[in-house]
C-alpha cells in the first residue's frame, strides 16, 4: 500500500481538506483496514518536506474527476461496467497504467459513498480555473455517453453540476452539443443560432477557439492538455461544417 499512499499524498492540494477530503478519507478507509485520513495527511506532509510533491493542480483535478464521475455513474440508479471502463481507460490514457490503477483503487471507495454534488462543486470552483471546470464537464459527458445512451437523469445531473461550478447555460449547451449529433449542434458549440450572420459566425468561432484552447490547461500538465484538444477540435469541426454549409470563404 506504500506506493498508493505516496501517489495520493504527493498529488493532493486543496482536495486534502473540505468535503472532498472527507470523501477521500472515507474511500481509503473503506478498502484499507486501519488506514485513516491522518495517514494521508502524514504522507502529504512528508511529500512536501522531501520535495516530491507532484503538480497539486493536476492531482486535485484528478481527484475532482473521480468524485464527480462517481455522481454521474450512479445518476441513473445503476453502475454500468461500460462507464467504469471508460473512466479507467481515460485515466490510463492520461496518466499511465500504474497511476491509473491507484486512482481506480481510490475510485472504488469513492463510489460507495453518498456525495453532495453542491458541496464538492463549491470547493472545486473556489480553487480551479474556469477552463479546468469546463474540462471536468466535458469528461462527465464522456462518461454518460460511454454506455451509448445518455439518460435524462444523467444530463440533469451534469447540468446541475455545471451550475454549481458556475458554468453558464451557453457553455453547458456548447459542451453537450459535442456529444449529440443534431441539426443545430454545430451552432450550439459556437454558442450562436442559425440566424447568426456570417460575420457573427466568424466572431463566435474566434471567441470559442480562444475559450477552449488547450494552452489554458497547461498548468494541469501535458496529460490534461491532450484531453482539452478534443474540445478544441470539436469547435474547429463545427466551424468548418458551418462554413461549408454557408459557403463562407
Amino acid at each position: 500500500m506504500g506506493n498508493f499512499t505516496k501517489w495520493l499524498g504527493a498529488g493532493l492540494g486543496f482536495t486534502l481538506g473540505g468535503p472532498i477530503g472527507s470523501i477521500i478519507g472515507f474511500a481509503v478507509g473503506s478498502f484499507v483496514d486501519g488506514f485513516t485520513k491522518d495517514d494521508i495527511l502524514k504522507e502529504f506532509q512528508e511529500a512536501q518536506q522531501s520535495g516530491r510533491v507532484n503538480n497539486p493542480q493536476a492531482g486535485d483535478f484528478e481527484i475532482s474527476l473521480l468524485v464527480l464521475a462517481s455522481i454521474i455513474i450512479k445518476a441513473d440508479g445503476k453502475v454500468d461496467q461500460r462507464e467504469l471502463d471508460f473512466v479507467r481507460s481515460q485515466f490510463v490514457g492520461m496518466y499511465g497504467k500504474e497511476r491509473a490503477n491507484h486512482a481506480f483503487k481510490l475510485f472504488k471507495g469513492i463510489i460507495k459513498k453518498d456525495i453532495s454534488a453542491h458541496q464538492v462543486c463549491v470547493q472545486i470552483r473556489q480553487h480551479m480555473t474556469h477552463a479546468s471546470r469546463l474540462q471536468l464537464v466535458h469528461f462527465l459527458f464522456g462518461i454518460a455517453k460511454a454506455d451509448e445512451f445518455v439518460t435524462a437523469k444523467e444530463v440533469n445531473e451534469i447540468k446541475k453540476i455545471a451550475g454549481y461550478l458556475n458554468i453558464n447555460q451557453y457553455d453547458f449547451e456548447s459542451i453537450k452539443a459535442m456529444f449529440y449529433n443534431e441539426s443545430n449542434s454545430a451552432y450550439k458549440m459556437l454558442e450562436i443560432t442559425k440566424s447568426a450572420t456570417d460575420d457573427e459566425v466568424k466572431k463566435a468561432y474566434r471567441k470559442m477557439a480562444k475559450k477552449y484552447h488547450p494552452d489554458k490547461l497547461h498548468g494541469l500538465g501535458e496529460e490534461h492538455v491532450k484531453g482539452a484538444q478534443e474540445k478544441f477540435l470539436s469547435i474547429q469541426k463545427a466551424y468548418e461544417q458551418i462554413k461549408k454549409e454557408r459557403r463562407i470563404n
